[in-house]
């Protein structure tokens, strides 16, 4: 599913006025059954309504809901800010209508005082004051009735976007000026801002209308954002071949864990072999090799010659896929080893948690990692990365689609939306997960299942990218019998079976 800009809403707006062809004022009518049809599936009649519309077409969607609402006998109360004598033209034609509707007694066109009503908790509140055209902080007047709105007690349903935020970046906007909506109901996409934790206090419950843009267009229209949805996934899976051996399978390596940290390891070997890699390598310091043998019997154990840390490089001469990184810690000697082992790796390479610390505090490294390398950070781990301190999520999406490009690497932003920076400047959001998989050692999973797809012969951007769908659908299906609250790390390796399941049925 492609995500599209401000830019591009508005292109993909004309291309199916001019191609359907249809009206732009029909288009706005359109979209304003389904926003109405909602709204009346959730609230009857009985329920207050009160309308703020702004002077542009997102004011015009509302205004034409609330003339649809008044004519199944809603009570609504109409307020359009017209401040500077100005409405688009769709917007002063759905004025007229609603000046024409004998059945809405209150309409009220402000253009300079503005006496407020008053907003009461049986009410329902319409927010229709600015779209996803937005493109500067709500200020004066409306920034003082966004506070008003979201000190009532009143239910507030925006329509497509909060107003006052903006459709993508909001890392300069004044959040005190944003409606907090109880539900938001946007038109035929989700936006990029709603994907970035941040902006969830603005978002409420999200409903996604579809309003039967352009399919055409839709298709025409380069995006730089997509989000992959399981039809993708189940195109990129390959079928196992019924004569297929081990060594058909792929070898993976994993070198993870240090003394205090073997579960690392275990997590991270036990999600490869899960994925279906043929043979894994698990690389782990001495004391951790009676814990290894005894969890992971499937894996072969390749002791370090430290007791507690990885210390020193090994051959991968045979390997197909190697994963550097989690649980390893930072000494110094494990550092040098972790540079002089991506050196020496000819093969695809994840490196995930202490291996990504590591290069924070050796930054000059960076420079010498191979093309096509994987990353996979959670925020904090970027921003170490990167540098800076990033000032909110979309910030550290576009250092990292940056980081992305200039290295030539694929980058994995990890949260609710993980998304996957590729070299050629686009980012795949992942549409699976929940929040039961806030748990440590989450990761260690998501760095084992991407190691054994890319060891099973999966390209760099397949295996990242099912490799996060996969993840999340396991951490879904778990949370689904187990309930979030309760889920370990563990939880998502015993449901991988089960996402494979569905994802190849």
């Amino acid at each position: 599913m492609k995500i599209f800009t401000s830019a591009q809403i508005h292109e993909l707006d004309h291309y199916t006025i001019e191609h359907e062809p249809i009206r732009s004022i029909d288009l706005m009518e359109r979209a304003a059954k389904a926003l109405t049809r909602s709204i009346t599936d959730s609230w009857t009649n009985m329920t207050p309504v009160v309308v703020f519309a702004g002077p542009g077409n997102n004011g015009g969607d509302a205004l034409a809901v609330a003339r649809m609402l008044a004519e199944q006998n809603y009570k609504v109360s109409v307020y359009l800010f017209n401040v500077n004598g100005r409405l688009s033209e769709d917007c002063a034609k759905n004025q007229q209508r609603i000046i024409d509707n004998r059945k809405i007694k209150n309409f009220t066109e402000v253009r300079d005082e503005f006496d407020p009503p008053q907003l009461e908790a049986n009410m329902l509140v319409i927010d229709g004051l600015f779209g996803s055209g937005l493109n500067k902080p709500l200020a004066g007047g409306f920034a003082s009735l966004v506070k008003y709105i979201n000190q009532s007690p009143s239910y507030i349903i925006s329509i497509d976007v909060p107003s006052g935020l903006m459709t993508e970046d909001n890392t300069y906007n004044v959040r005190a000026n944003i409606i907090k909506a109880d539900t938001t109901l946007t038109l035929q996409q989700k936006k990029l801002s709603f994907l970035f934790p941040e902006n969830q206090q603005f978002i409420g419950k999200l409903k996604i209308l579809d309003i039967r843009l352009s399919e055409e267009g839709i298709k025409k229209i380069e995006a730089q954002y997509t989000m992959a949805e399981e039809t993708d996934i189940r195109n990129m899976m390959r079928k196992r071949n019924v004569f297929a051996h081990k060594g058909e399978m792929g070898t993976a390596l994993i070198i993870a864990g240090s003394y205090g940290m073997a579960g690392a390891s275990v997590l991270a070997t036990k999600a490869c072999l899960r994925t279906g890699a043929g043979k894994v390598i698990a690389h782990t310091p001495r004391r951790n090799n009676d814990i290894m043998q005894i969890s992971i019997p499937e894996a072969i154990i390749s002791i370090d010659n430290d007791e507690k840390f990885f210390s020193e490089a090994i051959s991968a001469e045979d390997i197909d896929a190697v994963c550097l990184g989690p649980g390893l810690r930072q000494q110094e000697n494990t550092a040098i080893a972790l540079i002089t082992q991506i050196r020496r790796s000819q093969c695809p390479t994840v490196l995930d948690a202490d291996a990504l610390n590591i290069l924070s505090n050796h930054r000059a490294w960076l420079q010498q990692l191979p093309k096509n390398i994987i990353m996979t950070p959670h925020s904090k781990e970027f921003d170490r990365l990167n540098g800076t301190s990033c000032a909110d999520s979309y910030e550290r999406l576009s250092r990292a689609r940056d980081m992305a490009e200039h290295l030539n690497a694929y980058i994995i932003l990890k949260g609710h939306y993980s998304a996957l920076c590729l070299p050629n400047g686009h980012v795949v959001f992942n549409s699976t997960g929940n929040a039961g998989m806030a748990t440590a050692g989450s990761g260690d999973v998501l760095a084992g299942i991407i190691t054994g797809l890319l060891a099973r012969g999966y390209k760099h951007a397949e295996a990242c990218i099912a490799g996060m769908y996969l993840h999340g659908l396991a951490g879904d299906l778990a949370a689904k019998e187990l309930g979030q609250e309760c889920m370990i790390a563990g939880d998502i390796i015993n449901y991988l079976p089960m996402a494979f399941k569905r994802i190849n049925d």
